[in-house]
């Protein structure tokens, strides 16, 4: 299998375009197999200390670094570079990934996931069903593992997990043995032409599987009813409404797949919140498609810790309750995570403002007895004054606005980060906000 992906390499005009992490695990693996041939690698930055001593490379930098793609045999494109604005018919067909490159040359078993939101949980939930039922597992793809770093453990009997992001599905023609579709709801417009164009990117998960592979979808959700298109794969329909035609549905308090009861929903378990039962059905479809031991699918369920920065409980200081839901950039995350919850006093709001609609994030807050909340620049103070049955408080930043909840949350209530936008411009990512919220709610300083 190596073999092959090492013959798709050898002689042609490589380009590796971006060179963060899978764009150094890219270029680790050609020059492992193919110490001479040389490696164009494009990025903004001028300087990687990895290229020090390398002298088979041409390195392509500044704001240009995208021109005359169409020269390349084979452009190895990073998830997160965008083409938005570019004219990519000379070169489209020429893009590849690692994750699709796994797709096309290992024999492996692949379950892949993704959606808006659910699929690092799901796809590390499944992960943990396999590896307690002693089945030989890798995990990889967009939790931070790229697939080249482990290639050289794959073998023909390997499952592999793949948590899929629509960067790294956007350009793909090849999809997994096991496709999941958790939801789609607007995120990540800054990358796409349009809603639909991420949506699409989304859908490829599914579009290039066959009559021997399976296919599941959320059909509560309004988006994947419109786009989703005429699966060749057999095909699971998923609902939490008993009343839906849908294969894997909640009937009698158990998660049922064919009408076979599968998964007592009242067992006490970690992941708390609908949205976590929904994604928890995704599971137990795995381990029906593959067979597995439904008492030790079941206890690895119960048994599995929630995520960072997914409702991740903080602790108890002062007698209040502190929640990290960083991870929630969109609307409909955090109103699922006030529900989860159910005793949420003080909420913590706002970030990056990218033109998301704020509607029903307003709607929901108004019907609710929250009490407080606690407003960040720039999209919690767009909002602030269309709030109109709670107590507002605007914070300049996270310290400010922990200390306000400090002084304003009810004891023995919670307060609950889940701003419904993303961190850029204020922090690097969703993580290093989760981690300073954890970080301010321990201290006797703020």
């Amino acid at each position: 299998m190596i073999n092959d992906l090492v013959n798709f390499f050898k002689d042609k005009k490589i380009l590796i375009l971006g060179f963060g992490r899978e764009g150094q695990s890219t270029y680790k693996f050609i020059r492992k197999y193919l110490q001479d041939q040389h490696i164009y690698i494009a990025d903004q930055k001028d300087s990687f200390d990895i290229l020090n001593q390398d002298k088979n490379i041409t390195l392509i930098s500044g704001p240009n670094y995208m021109d005359n793609l169409e020269q390349y045999d084979v452009i190895m494109k990073t998830p997160g570079i965008s083409f938005v604005g570019l004219d990519t018919s000379k070169f489209i067909n020429k893009v590849k990934s690692e994750l699709e490159l796994l797709l096309e040359f290992f024999d492996s078993k692949t379950i892949g996931v993704t959606g808006t939101k659910g699929k690092s949980t799901t796809s590390s939930l499944i992960y943990k069903v396999l590896k307690d039922q002693g089945i030989k597992t890798l995990f990889l793809g967009n939790i931070g593992i790229p697939a080249f770093d482990f290639v050289d453990d794959i073998e023909k009997d390997t499952t592999i997990v793949l948590e899929m992001s629509s960067h790294q599905l956007e350009f793909m023609k090849k999809s997994p043995n096991i496709s999941i579709l958790l939801n789609a709801f607007p995120e990540h417009l800054d990358h796409y032409e349009s809603y639909e164009k991420y949506v699409e990117a989304k859908c490829n998960i599914y579009k290039y599987q066959n009559e021997n592979d399976y296919f599941m979808y959320n059909i509560d959700n309004e988006t994947l009813n419109k786009m989703v298109n005429e699966p060749i794969a057999k095909t699971f329909k998923v609902s939490l409404n008993s009343e839906n035609d849908a294969d894997i549905v909640v009937k009698d308090d158990y998660i049922c797949v064919d009408n076979e009861k599968m998964y007592n929903i009242n067992n006490p378990r970690k992941l708390k919140g609908s949205y976590n039962l929904n994604n928890i059905m995704f599971v137990i479809g795995v381990a029906k498609i593959l067979g597995l031991d439904l008492q030790k699918t079941s206890e690895s369920i119960n048994s599995f810790e929630t995520l960072p920065h997914r409702l991740e409980f903080v602790g108890k200081y002062d007698d209040v309750l502190y929640y990290d839901n960083s991870i929630a950039t969109i609307p409909q995350a955090t109103i699922e995570a006030v529900k989860a919850l159910e005793n949420v006093n003080c909420l913590i709001i706002g970030g990056m403002d990218r033109g998301i609609d704020y509607t029903d994030l307003i709607n929901f807050i108004n019907k609710t007895d929250i009490g407080n909340i606690v407003c960040l620049p720039k999209t919690g103070h767009d909002i602030a004054n269309k709030i109109t049955n709670n107590k507002v408080y605007l914070a300049k930043d996270l310290f400010e606005a922990v200390s306000i909840s400090k002084k304003v949350t009810e004891k023995g209530k919670i307060c609950l980060l889940s701003p419904a936008a993303a961190s850029y411009g204020f922090f690097k990512n969703f993580e290093e906000r989760g981690d300073k919220f954890k970080e301010l709610v321990k201290t006797n300083e703020v």
